[in-house]
């Protein structure tokens, strides 16, 4: 019995990498307008905060996840349990929806704690080269953030087997790199999520 108190107690005081998890931040939808508030990210031009206003947004993403503020130069992440009141707003401001991109989501899938088929892998490397990836390119991106990406999955206990997507990857390589690298990290990872939508 000692030695499996032992064993416990060990494994109770690992040290859980908590800096991995940025979260989203806090927001506010009013009439015309959205408060954005301890937003984790930097680069973003709403950092650290901001009101967005309407005739900034391009359109709401609400279909799966996060809901997602679309800007010009800038994706904002809210959420979910938002998305009603998203949809008014949207609605209000005549904002349109748009639809969930899939290529972050896609990217990580060898990340999750699941464990993907030849088929299921051959299917999602057709979905990004139909998005304008190369294989090339899913290598060079892969490499870049699978071992924070594994590291942010399974040393943090997450164990996520659903969707690792965009607000993960920015907040595991948020961890791992200087300001001036993760500048350009944020840049290139949006303009990956935007592709081909």
């Amino acid at each position: 019995m000692k030695f499996l108190k032992n064993i416990f107690q060990k494994r109770t005081k690992k040290i859980i990498p908590t800096h991995l998890f940025s979260g989203i931040g806090e927001s506010k939808i009013n009439e015309h307008g959205i408060w954005i508030s301890k937003y984790p990210f930097e680069p973003s031009s709403v950092y650290p905060e901001r009101q967005i206003d309407a005739k900034e947004i391009i359109s709401i993403c609400i279909e799966f996840g996060m809901a997602r503020i679309i800007l010009k130069d800038d994706i904002v992440f809210i959420s979910a349990e938002k998305k009603e009141a998203l949809t008014s707003f949207a609605n209000r401001n005549n904002i349109p929806l748009s639809p969930y991109s899939w290529n972050w989501d896609w990217i990580l899938e060898p990340y999750l704690d699941t464990e993907l088929t030849e088929e299921n892998k051959q299917q999602i490397e057709s979905r990004l080269l139909e998005n304008g990836f190369s294989k090339t390119e899913i290598e060079t991106i892969r490499k870049e953030v699978g071992k924070q990406m594994f590291h942010y999955n399974f040393s943090t206990m997450l164990w996520e087997w659903c969707s690792l997507s965009l607000p993960d990857v920015l907040s595991t390589m948020k961890a791992l790199y200087t300001k001036e690298k993760f500048r350009d990290f944020y840049r290139r990872a949006l303009e990956i999520e935007r592709r081909n939508i």
